[in-house]
């Protein structure tokens, strides 16, 4: 039997309280080295404060969190933020707007919201050109920020994460606010992420199907706080389970390596009878 990958994200019985109101209810939840997961559910699920707590920018209510090894409240956050990148709303309305596509780069080498707080050599400016090719933002380096479109800035902030050369990439909702045109291409950019061996682990939150990356192989389903199903990507991205996650009756198909889903309608129905009615048809004639 193969040995276990090392962990590099641990959470265990995690909760987060808030008004009374548990945001986040007896999570528990492993991310190894080589594992590539998007956390689904709907809006108010506690996705965004799963990955605060994931990020080390929100302390739970109740439970432990390790990040490699290294549990949150025992060690300097700083020092493990240095592993961690993250990519979110919540940080994009922090960076200055004034600041160029290559400036917000550069600053992600210290996690700062601008360049100039740090004395960045050669080599880093070198590195952000590098990382906004990748992207596919080498051409608009010297844009504005306030100038860039939604798409350009969610790339923008990839790149800022990826800077750290960190061990756990953490994106909240990458794809929010994107076309279809900026969707495609924000996929096959993750998709890429996803197929780096250097990046030991990979965490994308969405609540949209269609926008999981090529190459995810895990998992985890949110529902009012709580875990409801997480594991192998096609044990946990079911009809029924996401039908549950969501409310509503759910055709999900897996199309090559991605994912769709649709409400159901009479004709699945009808088909689904179909189907049934000639398997056991099939199995009376070979009886």
């Amino acid at each position: 039997m193969a040995p276990k990958r090392r962990p590099i994200l641990e959470l265990i019985d995690v909760g987060v309280v808030r008004s009374g109101v548990w945001l986040l209810k007896r999570v528990t939840w492993t991310v190894r080295e080589g594992e590539r997961w998007v956390v689904v559910g709907a809006n108010g699920t506690g996705k965004t404060t799963l990955i605060s707590i994931a990020s080390s920018y929100l302390r739970p209510s109740r439970g432990s969190v390790s990040i490699l090894g290294h549990q949150v409240g025992r060690v300097d956050v700083r020092i493990l933020r240095r592993f961690v990148g993250l990519a979110s709303s919540a940080l994009a309305d922090r960076i200055p707007t004034n600041l160029t596509a290559a400036e917000a780069t550069v600053a992600g080498a210290t996690g700062a919201m601008a360049p100039w707080w740090d004395a960045h050599g050669p080599e880093t400016y070198a590195k952000a050109e590098r990382l906004l090719e990748r992207v596919g933002c080498g051409s608009i380096r010297d844009r504005r920020y306030d100038c860039l479109s939604s798409g350009e800035r969610q790339r923008i902030l990839i790149a800022r994460a990826l800077m750290l050369d960190p061990a756990l990439l953490l994106l909240d909702e990458p794809a929010a606010g994107l076309d279809l045109g900026g969707r495609e291409m924000l996929a096959s950019l993750l998709g890429s992420l996803n197929a780096d061996p250097r990046l030991a682990a990979m965490v994308v939150v969405t609540h949209h199907i269609e926008e999981i990356p090529p190459g995810t192989s895990h998992a985890l389903v949110l529902s009012a706080g709580r875990v409801l199903a997480s594991g192998p990507i096609a044990a946990v991205l079911t009809s029924d389970v996401l039908s549950r996650a969501f409310g509503l009756e759910l055709a999900v198909e897996q199309r090559g390596d991605r994912y769709t889903a649709r409400a159901k309608t009479v004709e699945d129905e009808t088909q689904t009878r179909s189907d049934w009615v000639g398997e056991r048809s099939a199995v009376t004639c070979r009886g």
